[in-house]
């Protein structure tokens, strides 16, 4: 029997709605607990019933465990005492809460991905009210933010927090760790309806094969089917060389990212707000995007103080043909929606091109004159784009435009 003393959870000042978990296995005295918590005199009953209720199920009759609770709703503090107890004993039991009817949504292929907020993935006071700041995804974070000791417990934070937080509605994302490791991430979250797969410091499609044979595994042996996506990340010189190869292995490869932090440190520049330095690289990964039909994804904006910057950046990326971007705090999701989205002016223009293409075309026209510009396929097609996403981001109704009894085109 394993009687050293194991560990799991937050105890900083910080780490609120967290707990604390430290054990220790013994041959005799039942399982004896000490509770503190913030909550002992509403809530302290409740957390010692769940405690001895676990042990039970993982079959421990001798054990003394010490709780420094900090408000941990149920979801945490399960995960935390599973954590603790499967680095004693080897079982392929799950102490699982019960997954909430509002998270058996699944998400389509083209949906928005404009903006994405990154969550640590053993931080649950983050997570808990994620959802109300409405971005189109919540990125639960595996890898570059959860550090080394702490990345097997985050596994067991993350699959609770995918069954037991309401994300009203957002993109479920998980950024599991770099391949090979990140392969073991998966069996924590494939079975609790995750909705995306972020593969990051992704360099060739092989490691994209990889993950999809792991996926379909654990969904042939659970039972399961729900589409799960991918957001391959690229983050290296060779990631860069290799995209469109990424983007071509899989037809569950929805957008494709790049992260500019790694990619300069690999080759060796400093990361400007400018970023003529990762220039190749952006245009790269748009162009391998567009080949494929899927997004291109932009990297975070680091200053989450300068909302001025921020807007700067998006709108250059916008130009460069990115579709979205991750953000790392809530208050950059409102600078990031606004300034992807198209502009009333490029959306009116949009709507006099396709109305004027529409009645060309009637009239057996391949092209028509707006003003003193011609318009042909590739103008309207551009034009239709914008309507397009004017629509997905809310800005315009789908029925936008409509015919008069006498034929005429009005929007």
């Amino acid at each position: 029997m394993n009687k050293s003393i194991v560990s799991a959870g937050n105890k900083g000042e910080k780490d609120r709605s967290d707990c604390f978990v430290s054990l220790k296995l013994s041959d005799s005295g039942g399982i004896h607990l000490e509770l503190k918590s913030k909550v002992q005199v509403l809530y302290g009953s409740s957390i010692s019933a769940l405690c001895y209720e676990m042990f039970k199920f993982f079959q421990i009759e001798n054990a003394i465990v010490e709780i420094e609770d900090k408000g941990a709703l149920p979801f945490v503090l399960m995960a935390r005492i599973e954590a603790a107890i499967k680095q004693l004993i080897k079982s392929d039991l799950e102490f699982l809460p019960e997954m909430l009817s509002e998270n058996l949504y699944s998400s389509d292929f083209n949906q928005p991905r404009i903006s994405r907020l990154y969550l640590p993935g053993n931080t649950p006071g983050l997570m808990l009210n994620a959802g109300i700041h409405t971005p189109n995804g919540i990125i639960l974070d595996l890898e570059d933010a959860v550090g080394i000791s702490k990345k097997s417990e985050a596994c067991f934070l993350v699959r609770n927090a995918l069954r037991s937080v309401n994300f009203l509605g957002a993109e479920r994302m998980v950024r599991i760790n770099q391949i090979p490791a990140g392969l073991e991430d998966l069996e924590f979250i494939i079975p609790n309806n995750v909705n995306l797969i972020l593969v990051p410091k992704c360099e060739n499609g092989n490691q994209i094969s990889q993950v999809n044979d792991r996926i379909k595994t654990i969904q042939k042996r659970i039972g399961i089917s729900n589409p799960v996506w991918l957001m391959p990340i690229i983050e290296s010189a060779m990631g860069v060389m290799k995209a469109l190869e990424i983007a071509q292995s899989a037809d569950n490869i929805v957008a494709m990212a790049i992260g500019l932090e790694d990619y300069t440190a690999d080759i060796g520049v400093v990361r400007t707000y400018e970023g003529t330095e990762s220039l190749f690289a952006r245009c790269q990964v748009i162009n391998a995007c567009k080949a494929v039909g899927i997004q291109a994804i932009d990297s975070v904006f680091s200053d989450i103080g300068d909302m001025k910057a921020l807007k700067e950046n998006v709108l250059r990326s916008k130009a460069l043909g990115f579709d979205g971007m991750g953000c790392i705090h809530p208050r950059q999701i409102k600078v990031i929606f606004d300034n992807y989205a198209p502009t009333d002016q490029e959306i009116e223009n949009a709507k006099i091109i396709v109305i004027a293409f529409i009645e060309a075309a009637q009239n057996g026209y391949g092209v028509v004159s707006v003003g003193n510009k011609m318009i042909d396929a590739p103008v309207v097609s551009r034009a239709q784009q914008t309507i397009n996403r004017a629509i997905s981001m809310g800005k315009l109704g789908a029925k936008w435009i409509s015919r008069q009894g006498n034929g005429t085109i009005i929007a």
